[in-house]
């Protein structure tokens, strides 16, 4: 199991023991959200901006106009912060102080290179796509040249970064356990729904069997 080096960015100094700097659950982590955050300073104002991405090895990736300031602006060279974080329920304890969260996150830090290997820009395009769903890129009209030479891909080295996690029930002070009031967890997740068919639809199409499989019917 190969693990980063821990930096004096990435250590983790709260509540160490929540750290972890595995491959295994950084990648994990990576492979399971569907969304970053990007931070970075533009003329001394700190920006944050979400978006989407697709992990190849070692390597996030983002993609977005040519035109895009974000991306001209983190395409650079300048060091950016990149963070994906998963929400596993409310941890509910006897004291308003001891609240907290069950989650799963990982911080990383990078200088963006822009991706210029036509190979290596449409496979970070399937891998984008395949991170929101997966079966998707082989079932839709692939990028044409044009769209190709409007879009600007963006990869960042996984070398600087870190987990954290937070699991299990609340850890009270040990008076606050006789307090009369419930105390546990409140399990959540993102669940998909129903499809919505685009009512533009031209063809009476089924949902794909890769995107129905997604929907979970509780009752």
């Amino acid at each position: 199991m190969a693990t980063l080096p821990i930096t004096e960015r990435t250590k983790i100094s709260r509540a160490a023991k929540k750290g972890d700097y595995t491959e295994e659950t950084i990648y994990s982590i990576l492979d399971e959200g569907l969304f970053c955050h990007v931070s970075y300073v533009e003329r001394e104002t700190p920006m944050c901006i979400p978006t989407g991405y697709g992990r190849i090895g070692n390597k996030l990736y983002i993609h977005g106009s040519v035109g895009s300031h974000f991306m001209r602006a983190i395409a650079d060279g300048r060091t950016v912060c990149l963070s994906v974080s998963l929400i596993d329920g409310l941890v509910l304890a006897r004291s308003a102080f001891s609240h907290s969260v069950n989650y799963r996150s990982v911080v990383m830090f990078a200088k963006g290179t822009v991706v210029t290997d036509e190979t290596e820009r449409w496979d970070s395009l399937i891998a984008i796509t395949e991170q929101f769903i997966p079966g998707r890129w082989d079932n839709v009209r692939l990028p044409t040249k044009s769209e190709m030479q409007k879009t600007m891909i963006i990869s960042f080295p996984l070398e600087e970064a870190s987990a954290k996690t937070r699991s299990g029930q609340p850890n009270d002070d040990e008076e606050d356990y006789d307090f009369p009031v419930w105390a546990g967890v409140l399990p959540l997740k993102l669940q998909a729904q129903t499809p919505i068919t685009d009512p533009k639809m031209q063809f009476d199409l089924p949902v794909p069997e890769y995107i129905s499989k997604l929907v979970v019917n509780e009752f």
